[in-house]
């Protein structure tokens, strides 16, 4: 497996922010993986993830939002997020420019992927947000979901059944005004994907259905693209 650290040009907060690419072989795919508002790309759930999505022969590339870089609480502005997800999307597909590339990411990543994602056709083959947070906790609304309706991708969002940020019935009915979206309840999960020992489903099976269910999702639209 090839694994380098990157550093991405962003305008601002700050200059720089890091990135983590591997690769490994015969990879099928690139995901660029952005991480929640509450933990970095080096997070033991960001690590498990990208692991769950390597042994698919999925390559990932983490990256840190300037908060994070910063070390401060306080997530990014929208606007910043999403400039910086482009930037990290342009660097994966600099480096990786003959796989299919797919951007995603955990809570606040996945949704901010979501964002980034209005404005990109050719460049990016779908998105796939883990634990989509469509609202705030004990706060019920589809206001984050507003602009789905704009995103021209393929979508699959991977939710717990026990997901806090988002309630079952407000999710599905989104959904269900969506053609291109894709929605996947994992069994006994919660919004970090930690699972109860009365559902009798450990939480490493449940990174590897992520994995499983990303997989196949890619190979689903890859195949589309080359015919």
């Amino acid at each position: 497996m090839i694994e380098k650290n990157l550093n991405i040009a962003v305008n601002h907060p700050v200059k720089n922010i890091s990135g983590l690419l591997q690769v490994p072989t015969n990879a099928k795919a690139i995901m660029v993986l952005a991480h929640g508002a509450g933990a970095g790309m080096q997070h033991s759930h960001m690590e498990s993830l990208s692991t769950s999505l390597l042994e698919q022969a999925i390559a990932c590339f983490r990256f840190q939002f300037p908060f994070m870089e910063q070390s401060t609480r306080r997530p990014d502005s929208l606007a910043v997020a999403v400039d910086s997800s482009l930037a990290a999307i342009k660097t994966a597909a600099q480096h990786q420019p003959s796989l299919p590339l797919y951007i995603g990411g955990h809570s606040f990543g996945g949704r901010v992927a979501t964002h980034a994602a209005v404005n990109l056709t050719n460049q990016v083959s779908g998105l796939i947000a883990y634990s989509f947070p469509l609202h705030p906790a004990k706060k019920p609304s589809v206001k984050r979901a507003e602009h789905l309706a704009s995103v021209p991708l393929p979508m699959l969002f991977i939710n717990g059944d026990r997901d806090r940020l988002a309630e079952s019935d407000l999710l599905e009915a989104t959904q269900k005004n969506l053609p291109n979206l894709n929605l996947h309840w994992l069994p006994g999960a919660d919004h970090g994907y930690k699972t109860t020992k009365r559902s009798g489903i450990t939480q490493q099976q449940t990174y590897l259905a992520a994995g499983r269910l990303t997989s196949e999702f890619i190979d689903h639209h890859s195949a589309r693209i080359k015919l």
